[in-house]
């Protein structure tokens, strides 16, 4: 795990846990898995899928019936993230507020990391 100990990864928005737990539980899923991935006009993008298997190096964070797993090579980008459930007139989806992005694309599915962290988790 990356972190501080006793502090979880990412925080979750009431919002976003009622809304995970009501996925998993529509499809009976073990949680939802996010990432991420080399991609997109900035660089990298977030991953999301929800799964039927617990992968033992993953860093989980459960709230209110929803679990959250962070993918091992993710963990050191999405510390400090907070993942809210937003609902406007045209969407709703799932929002990440990371402190550790520097920038994004004009569309907001494509994010940059500095690059200190990404030398860190052993990405080129």
């Amino acid at each position: 795990m990356f972190g501080i100990p006793g502090k979880q990864a990412i925080t979750i928005t009431d919002r976003a846990a009622t809304q995970i737990a009501k996925l998993m539980a529509k499809d009976g899923s073990k949680g939802l898995r996010i990432g991420v991935k080399k991609g997109g006009c900035a660089g990298m993008e977030y991953t999301m899928a929800y799964v039927s298997d617990i992968d033992p190096h993953d860093e989980i964070v459960e709230q209110d019936g929803a679990r959250v797993m962070i993918a091992p090579m993710a963990q050191m980008f999405l510390f400090g993230t907070e993942i809210d459930y937003e609902v406007s007139l045209l969407e709703a989806g799932f929002k990440f507020k990371n402190p550790n992005v520097v920038d994004a694309c004009g569309c907001g599915e494509s994010i940059k990391f500095d690059e200190n962290i990404g030398q860190a988790a052993g990405q080129p």
